[in-house]
């Protein structure tokens, strides 16, 4: 069984990759792996949240509001899966250190849109520069065909709340312009 585990002989492709049957110790193997590269990528930017002054619950916040800009607080809350007491805890140290901003909605006051500062980018961008080089190292590593395998794997692996996040056009209506973010 040693060929299964990376840590008992090296992570060898086992015998029926390929094949659509997985045994119980592929799939094992496979939940092995996401733990360790989450770790990894944790230790990655370990050191750029420490020098910000940073956490972990700030860092997934950051990275979805730069892909997502102007999330309202629910939408962030939904994404994240955090409660809402934790999520204004993290919202409100990101904002005391000026990297996020909250701007109420134009017709409903109570809705509040969220979006980087020019610094929080800056810090996003960091942690993400952080990430890139071990992605980009790995993808290379596999070239396309495993990519591609491998973006149908984490999208299969998705709920169907995930699914519909990614799938939806946020293109919310801009809390200062009145418009959405594509100007129409």
């Amino acid at each position: 069984m040693s060929e299964f585990w990376p840590h008992q002989g090296g992570c060898e492709e086992a015998a029926g990759d390929g094949v659509l049957f997985l045994r119980e110790q592929q799939i094992r193997l496979a939940q092995e792996l996401m733990l360790l590269v989450w770790r990894d990528l944790g230790r990655v930017l370990a050191p750029v949240l420490d020098e910000l002054g940073l956490g972990n619950a700030h860092c997934r916040a950051l990275q979805i509001l730069a892909l997502h800009p102007g999330l309202t607080v629910g939408a962030l809350q939904d994404v994240l899966g955090v409660t809402k007491q934790s999520l204004a805890r993290t919202l409100a140290e990101l904002q005391e250190k000026q990297l996020v901003t909250s701007l109420p909605g134009r017709q409903d006051r109570r809705q509040r849109f969220l979006r980087l500062t020019e610094v929080g980018r800056a810090s996003e961008a960091r942690l993400f520069a952080a990430q890139r080089e071990r992605l980009v190292s790995a993808y290379r590593e596999a070239g396309g065909n495993a990519v591609t395998g491998f973006r149908q794997v984490l999208r299969g692996m998705l709920s169907e709340e995930s699914r519909i996040f990614l799938a939806s056009d946020f293109r919310q209506v801009d809390p200062i312009k009145g418009k959405t973010r594509d100007g129409r």
